[in-house]
C-alpha cells in the first residue's frame, strides 16, 4: 500500500486547521447573534479569512508570528503557507467550469503605497504560496483612486457579485498596505430541485412567529443522517468530467451540508454541538443515501458584511497582531524613510450566497488595511426520512476531497 503523499497530509492538516477556525467564528458569531436576538442570517468564508490571516503572518515576525500561527493551527510559516497551497491556492479550487463542474475563483491580492516598497521575499512568497498580485498605488496622495483600484480588483474576482469592499474614508494617506483575498463560486445541483415543486410555506422563526417563504422540494433517495436531536442533508454540486489521462490527484468535489435540527428553536444549542470538537462536522455527514419522504429547503439569498472584524478577532486571542505598540510585520515592506512600522488597522468581511432550484451561486471578500503606527452516538437512519427545513438551520459548502470549509453561515429568516 502506498504512504499518503506530502500534499494529501497537507490537504489533511490544512483542512483540519480550517474546520477548527470555521466552528470557532461561528461560535462566536452565533453567540452574539443569540445575545444581539437580531434576526440576521450569517454567511461569511472561513477560507477567505484563514487566507488573508495566512497572507499577514507571511510578513510577520517575533511574537506576532507565534501569535497568528498558533491561531491558524501552523507551526512554522512554511507549513502555514503548504496548508493554504493545498486547501485553497492549488487543484482544490481549481475552476472547473469547462469541464462541467463548478465555476470556482480564488484570488489574492496586495497593494502597496508607492513610497514603501514590498520586501522581494515577502512578494514572491505571496505570488507563490497564495497567487497574489502585488500592485503599487499612490495612498499618499491620491487614496481615493486607490480605493477605488481596489474595489474595481473585488467586483472582478467575485463576478461583480460583491462590487465594493472598501468605504469612502476607509483608505486615506496614512494607508501603507491593504491585503485582499476573494472567493467565487458557482455550482448546479447533481439533483436539481423541480421549479414547479416550489411553493410558498411557513417557516418558523427562532421567536415562535412565522413567515410566508419559497421552499423546494425535491424527491427521491438523498444524502441525509439521522442523529439525537438534528438530521444533516449533504446536497453535492454538478462535479468535473474526469479528464482521459494526466490527473494525478482527485477532482475537487463540492456540497452543501444542511445541519437541521429536530426542534424550532434548536440552532443555538445545534451549532454549540457543532463547535465543540473540529471533527464534529466530518463525523455526522450522511455515509449514504436514503429515500425521502418529504424534503423541504427555503429558496434564499443572504448576505453579511463586518467591516469590524479584527474585533472579533481579538476577541478569539489575536492580542499581538492587532496591539500598535507590539506587532511586528516588518517582513511585508520596507518603512519608506519614514521609519514608521505597518499596523493592522481593520480587518473586513463581506459575503453573498444565493440557494435556488439550480445551485448555489456565492461570493466572499476579506480585507486588512495596514497604516504607518505611531506608537455522539450513531442513530441508524430510517427506511423513510423527512428532511423539512422550514425552521432555522446552519449550512456549510464544503469540498469533500480537501475538506475546506468554503462558505459558512446560517439562517434565520430566507426573506432576509
Amino acid at each position: 500500500m502506498e504512504a499518503p503523499s506530502s500534499s494529501s497530509n497537507a490537504r489533511g492538516a490544512g483542512a483540519g486547521a480550517l474546520t477548527a477556525l470555521t466552528l470557532r467564528l461561528v461560535k462566536q458569531f452565533a453567540e452574539a447573534e443569540a445575545a444581539a436576538a437580531a434576526g440576521k442570517n450569517l454567511i461569511f468564508s472561513p477560507l477567505s479569512i484563514y487566507s488573508l490571516l495566512a497572507l499577514v503572518a507571511e510578513g510577520a515576525r517575533g511574537a506576532t508570528l507565534d501569535e497568528l500561527l498558533a491561531f491558524l493551527g501552523a507551526g512554522s510559516r512554511e507549513e502555514l503557507a503548504a496548508l493554504v497551497r493545498a486547501a485553497a491556492a492549488g487543484s482544490a479550487l481549481a475552476d472547473a467550469s469547462r469541464s462541467g463542474g463548478p465555476k470556482v475563483a480564488f484570488a489574492c491580492g496586495v497593494w502597496h503605497d508607492e513610497s514603501r516598497a514590498l520586501k522581494p521575499a515577502y512578494r514572491a512568497a505571496a505570488a507563490a504560496s497564495y497567487k497574489a498580485e502585488t500592485r503599487p498605488v499612490d495612498f499618499r496622495h491620491k487614496p481615493e483612486e486607490a480605493r477605488k483600484t481596489i474595489n474595481s480588483w473585488v467586483a472582478r474576482a467575485t463576478n461583480n457579485l460583491i462590487d465594493s469592499v472598501l468605504e469612502a474614508g476607509s483608505v486615506d494617506e496614512d494607508t501603507g498596505l491593504v491585503l485582499a483575498n476573494a472567493i467565487y463560486f458557482k455550482g448546479k445541483w447533481e439533483d436539481p430541485f423541480y421549479k414547479d415543486g416550489t411553493e410558498v410555506e411557513k417557516f418558523y422563526l427562532l421567536g415562535g412567529a412565522a413567515v410566508d417563504a419559497p421552499l423546494m422540494r425535491c424527491w427521491g433517495r438523498k444524502r441525509i443522517a439521522v442523529h439525537a436531536g438534528f438530521k444533516v442533508l449533504q446536497l453535492p454540486y454538478t462535479a468535473a468530467e474526469p479528464p482521459r489521462s494526466g490527473r494525478t490527484s482527485p477532482a475537487a468535489r463540492f456540497s452543501m451540508c444542511v445541519f437541521l435540527p429536530d426542534a424550532r428553536d434548536g440552532l443555538w444549542s445545534l451549532v454549540g454541538q457543532v463547535a465543540s470538537r473540529p471533527g464534529f462536522l466530518r463525523d455526522h455527514l450522511p455515509t449514504e443515501k436514503v429515500a425521502v419522504g418529504k424534503l423541504r429547503l427555503p429558496k434564499f439569498k443572504t448576505s453579511f458584511a463586518d467591516d469590524k472584524l479584527a474585533r472579533t478577532l481579538k476577541e478569539m486571542g489575536l492580542k499581538v497582531t492587532f496591539d500598535p505598540s507590539r506587532a511586528d510585520l516588518s517582513g511585508m515592506a520596507e518603512d519608506g524613510g519614514s521609519g514608521l512600522p505597518l499596523v493592522v488597522e481593520e480587518v473586513i468581511h463581506k459575503a453573498v450566497l444565493e440557494v435556488n432550484e439550480e445551485g448555489t451561486e456565492a461570493a466572499a471578500v476579506s480585507v486588512a488595511t495596514m497604516r504607518c503606527s505611531m506608537s455522539a452516538p450513531w442513530k441508524p437512519p430510517l427506511e423513510i426520512v423527512d428532511f423539512v427545513a422550514d425552521h432555522p438551520f446552519a449550512f456549510f459548502v464544503i469540498e469533500e476531497v480537501s475538506g475546506a470549509v468554503v462558505f459558512a453561515g446560517y439562517v434565520l429568516n430566507p426573506l432576509l
